[in-house]
């Protein structure tokens, strides 16, 4: 009786962990058939109370593997270039460039998680599918980000958003997606400008 009790109390939770598992595999495999995309981007971000505190523009490009590209061209400039190896974040105001191991790419910019296709990585989040979105959320407690959703029509990404942990929520709409030619894969080299102060965060080999 014990062990048939046992079984009704856990089942639930069984089937709730193979679901999650499920999602993320099929999100996972989503993304891993997408070797490549460009898009404009529309961006809104709004506070706790729905306010809008923010619009802007972009473009936006990932590649496999763990190439991303991000340029906010509007209001403020500024550019995060992943290229499989590190990770360059440029605020042209500050004149600054940050520079980061590829693996601390998703605590600077979560959309990164798109083009990561380490295990051990994506075991540090939880995916729910809702219809055409997924819903991807950190197990942390101390992440600075609460929650990421992707949204893809008829298997193209199309639109995103991003909730942080303070009750922002930035939305981003993708507009003339296709895939990267040739000439678009130089958008992940990224040429460090002259007089910037670079802060070199990587992780030193011994």
């Amino acid at each position: 009786m014990k062990k048939l009790l046992c079984a009704v109390l856990l089942s639930p939770l069984l089937y709730s962990n193979a679901v999650l598992a499920d999602d993320a595999k099929q999100l996972r495999e989503t993304l891993n058939g997408t070797e490549s995309l460009k898009a404009d981007f529309k961006q809104t971000v709004t506070d706790v109370n729905k306010k809008v505190i923010q619009s802007g523009a972009g473009v936006f490009a990932l590649a496999h593997p763990n190439q991303f590209y991000w340029h906010l061209t509007a209001p403020d400039e500024s550019k995060i270039v992943a290229d499989g190896k590190d990770l360059w974040i440029y605020n042209p105001f500050a004149e600054e460039v940050v520079i980061m191991d590829f693996a601390e790419a998703i605590n600077a910019s979560p959309i990164a998680l798109l083009v990561h296709r380490d295990d051990a990585t994506w075991s540090q989040y939880s995916v729910t599918k809702k219809q055409d979105c997924y819903e991807i959320k950190p197990k942390s407690m101390d992440a600075g980000i609460s929650a990421v959703n992707v949204c893809f029509n008829k298997g193209t990404l199309n639109k995103f958003n991003v909730l942080d942990d303070k009750g922002n929520l930035s939305q981003f709409d993708l507009s003339n997606q296709h895939t990267i030619s040739s000439a678009d894969k130089a958008l992940f080299k990224f040429v460090l400008p002259d007089n910037v102060d670079v802060d070199d965060q990587r992780v030193k080999s011994q």
